[in-house]
């Protein structure tokens, strides 16, 4: 008899959820006609003002405490949905969200000079000559905001800047360069982090009482470094720095963990050869020039956006994706320092500028978002 019951009300269900299917559609089709007024007169998809009145109008016409928050769910989100429906409309009449940027077949390469921060034989050195070529004409300076101002200031074409590392995590100071600086990002190179022990040609292992390397540098190797509790460990600004300083104390009892590239330069010796325990580490390098271009064969998009200090703001930036189905490939927050316990999110999605997925997506958190600004394509 239960079961009998349940399915009766089951079958009722259904019958109400026909009904919500095609009333719903019909509500869709008057959203398309709301969208065709808009693209007429101008006026913005996203109304604030009217939504708030919407959801205290059908809250009362609840008549429990519980249906009255759940129709509030449900009307924000048949709102959303209308707003991202406008959205696809207006894009589909031809209105872009990035007519600056220009696609081009390929990054013009020749007669340019290339800064990267840090030394020679650094993994920024690296990463430059990986992506440009060995013959690049590279120079470095010594801080990553150092590269930034030379491409601001057209002394270089293109800077090279680590934005994170697999087991490190993000380098967030580079992502607020990016928001400091009216520079693109157009391309990105990702290097294998080997690090070795290094030390004077005449040292042996047995010699080393100290080490220099980078904070990160060290941290990756500290599985084999803290087998040797006699070494002293001594923080650095470079891998290549250490290599450097190995090379100029002429002390046997110094070693740098810096990559083997580092060593050939400066002519030390491995003593002990990928000391990091994580074999699979990579530091992913983006590539920033002074336009805004993007390569024809590019795959991601890089943005960043601040949000309303709002319940629920985050969900229904990033349901802009879910209903484009645009697969979003990383997501990192920076607190806004003038604004206490507001942020800042920096995205990289799958697609590329051309694309009307992308575009939809684009063009709705521009319209919702406090602000948002594309930070390149590659």
């Amino acid at each position: 008899m239960k079961n009998l019951d349940l399915q009766e009300i089951r079958a009722q269900l259904d019958q109400i959820d026909e009904k919500l299917a095609a009333l719903f559609e019909e509500r869709m089709k008057l959203c398309g006609d709301v969208a065709e007024f808009k693209i007429e007169t101008g006026k913005p998809v996203y109304d604030p003002v009217r939504e708030k009145e919407k959801l205290a109008a059908v809250r009362n016409l609840a008549h429990s405490p519980f249906t009255e928050l759940a129709m509030e769910e449900l009307f924000a989100q048949l709102m959303t949905v209308s707003r991202r429906y406008q959205y696809q409309r207006i894009g589909d009449h031809g209105s872009r969200i990035e007519p600056e940027f220009q696609m081009v077949e390929y990054l013009p390469t020749a007669d340019v000079r290339i800064v990267y921060q840090g030394v020679e034989g650094a993994y920024s050195h690296e990463a430059a000559l990986q992506f440009f070529g060995e013959q690049a004409d590279v120079y470095h300076v010594p801080s990553w905001e150092d590269a930034m101002e030379e491409v601001a200031c057209n002394r270089a074409a293109y800077a090279v800047l680590p934005i994170e590392n697999s087991s490190a995590g993000a380098i967030i100071d580079n992502y607020d360069l990016l928001l400091k600086y009216d520079n693109y990002i157009v391309g990105e190179t990702q290097v294998a982090v080997k690090h070795a022990l290094l030390g004077l040609p005449e040292a042996e292992l047995s010699d080393i009482r100290t080490i220099y390397s980078h904070p990160q540098a060290l941290m990756q190797s500290s599985q084999f470094l803290n087998s040797h509790r006699e070494w002293r460990q001594v923080s650095l600004e470079n891998t290549a720095v250490a290599a450097k300083q190995v090379v100029e104390a002429k002390d046997i009892t110094q070693a740098a963990v810096a990559s083997e590239r580092a060593g050939r330069l400066y002519g030390l010796k491995v003593l002990k050869p990928e000391i990091n325990h994580n074999s699979c580490n990579v530091t992913r390098f983006i590539i920033l020039g002074r336009q805004p271009v993007y390569r024809m064969d590019a795959k991601k998009v890089s943005i960043c956006f601040e949000l309303p200090h709002v319940s629920g703001s985050l969900y229904n930036m990033l349901g802009h994706f879910i209903y484009n189905h645009v697969n979003m490939l990383m997501i990192q927050s920076r607190p806004i320092l003038e604004r206490n316990w507001e942020y800042r999110f920096f995205v990289d999605i799958e697609g590329t500028l051309r694309e009307a997925p992308v575009q939809n997506a684009l063009l709705g958190i521009r319209h919702e978002a406090a602000n948002m600004r594309i930070l390149g394509s590659f």
